[in-house]
């Protein structure tokens, strides 16, 4: 069989809700979330002895359980005789910067393993087996725009929706390696209300003007808690909305990765332009949302 390749794309939340915290400690959310078109990069070399490669130029930063060997752990667990190799992760996005990475490129992994073994494909339920290895990894397997509701792993698809022009920003400063579970220590979030209010909107999409409309009218409830542990935060989100034809910006998970939305896609690509030229030890990307 050839070799195989799968992109990992960024994912972006435009909406996040926290409904509240689960008797489990976990945290019922409720999120809007997209894609945008940069991302990691997976090759699966079927001829090869199963390993995990990782080059790119955040390779380096990568540090802790890899999600990639386990989920090729799980996936053999799921069927004992599904044809792995060895799978090289060229690393092109930013580490812990909430846009899903990990996530993302657990997902690609599942694609390239499917795609590598469609005799037995059939046999294995993917999202289930997305689902075990993390909360976000059913909708990046998706991979496409979509409602993400209990713990992140209830999906309904956004159908229609639409391409969006915006920019991806990282201060690129050093964040704590559990930067993720103070945000929600900090939050402080009350019980999941009786009756749970994380019902996903009744709305197909249109527009972009209709999504910009949902954005504007809810939010990121992880935003003030992520400023308080990564204060550069601040500086981004302030820079975004300095910058010009600039519709809105947000956060995107738990950060610091934050993102401007605007009308066109030249609109965008200036923007990142002269962001980079201010602030050139930050990531700066121009990108399309869908």
């Amino acid at each position: 069989m050839p070799i195989l390749t799968e992109t990992a794309r960024a994912k972006v939340n435009l909406t996040l809700e926290v409904i509240g915290k689960r008797g489990d400690g976990y945290h019922e959310l409720r999120s809007l979330v997209a894609f945008a078109d940069v991302s990691d990069v997976l090759t699966l070399d079927t001829g090869a002895a199963e390993a995990v490669y990782v080059t790119g130029p955040f390779g380096p930063s990568l540090a802790g359980e890899n999600l990639i060997a386990v989920t090729l752990l799980k996936a053999r667990e799921a069927e004992p005789f599904l044809s792995t190799g060895a799978i090289t992760l060229e690393k092109r996005l930013p580490i812990a910067a909430g846009i899903g990475g990990g996530s993302a490129d657990a997902a690609a992994a599942l694609r390239l393993l499917r795609r590598a073994n469609p005799g037995r494909a059939e046999h294995i339920d993917w999202i289930r087996l997305a689902k075990s290895i993390g909360a976000d990894v059913p909708v990046c397997y998706e991979d496409r725009a979509a409602w993400m509701t209990g713990i992140g792993d209830k999906l309904t698809p956004s159908p229609d929706f639409p391409c969006i022009p915006a920019v991806l920003v990282n201060p690129m400063v050093p964040v704590p390696p559990d930067k993720t579970a103070q945000v929600f220590r900090r939050l402080k979030a009350p019980p999941v209300p009786i009756g749970n209010q994380g019902a996903v909107p009744p709305m197909r999409f249109m527009s972009r003007a209709e999504i910009f409309e949902l954005v504007a009218s809810h939010r990121n409830d992880l935003l003030p808690a992520a400023c308080t542990i990564v204060p550069a935060i601040n500086d981004v989100m302030a820079a975004l909305r300095g910058s010009k034809r600039i519709v809105t910006a947000l956060l995107s998970g738990g950060g610091p990765t934050c993102i401007g939305l605007y009308l066109s896609g030249e609109a965008a690509t200036s923007a990142a332009s002269d962001l980079a030229r201010a602030q050139p030890s930050w990531w700066v990307v121009a990108t399309t949302l869908s």
